[in-house]
């Protein structure tokens, strides 16, 4: 059985998924939204996920949504990603968490505010404010890193995709590898993971696509 996601290049959150079906030896295929055309408002869509939002995964006719869904459901169907115990998920779901509200939270705002959104809704304040709360959250990141290889526990798990997953793209979004070293050896050693492929490499982005130039593991 194929999988199916509902995906496109551009979004962080779809990437989390797709990255950690890929690393877990799930197949799947893409289904590409238009998303910047409005699709994911659309009635079609809509009656898939309410939420009008990706990723979506159709697993042979078991529609689920929300990253961290998908994720769990990866690290339960294929026993992957998930650590080596019970406290081991426990603390995979703790950092999940955390980066939904907290590292995706706002770096997935603040880069398509930053990028994507039109010039003239650009607001510095509100940047300025999503800038602050994605540091903070880095900084937490870069504190745990400097003292261990792994978010959540001694192997790479659902949870350092989950909060991965805005951080390999190339637009500016103030965030910069360079400050934050734990971070950044961090995302080169999940880079090095069999399988790993960037997201517009994942993923299809028309939008931005391989064009971009820029595959910095």
């Amino acid at each position: 059985m194929i999988n199916t996601l509902y995906c496109f290049g551009e979004s962080g959150n779809a990437y989390k998924a797709a990255l950690c079906l890929t690393l877990a030896g799930v197949p799947w295929q893409p289904r590409f939204v238009d998303f910047f055309n409005g699709e994911a408002r659309g009635a079609e869509f809509r009656a898939i996920n309410p939420m009008g939002e990706v990723p979506v995964l159709d697993a042979g006719g078991k529609i689920l949504t929300q990253s961290g869904l998908i994720q769990t459901w990866v690290m339960d169907e294929t026993g992957k990603l998930a650590g080596a115990s019970a406290a081991d998920r426990q603390e995979i779901l703790r950092w999940i968490l955390f980066d939904n509200q907290k590292v995706s939270g706002t770096a997935g705002p603040l880069r398509f505010l930053m990028n994507f959104a039109p010039e003239d809704k650009r607001d510095a304040g509100v940047i300025g404010y999503l800038t602050g709360r994605m540091q903070a959250a880095l900084s937490i990141l870069e504190g745990v890193l400097s003292t261990r290889d792994w978010i959540a526990c001694d192997s790479v798990s659902a949870a350092d995709i989950a909060c991965a997953g805005y951080l390999y793209y190339p637009e500016n979004f103030n965030f910069t590898r360079a400050d934050y070293p734990a971070i950044s050896a961090w995302l080169t050693r999940l880079a090095h993971q069999p399988n790993w492929a960037h997201p517009y490499d994942l993923m299809p982005a028309p939008t931005l696509g391989k064009d971009n130039g820029f595959r910095d593991a």
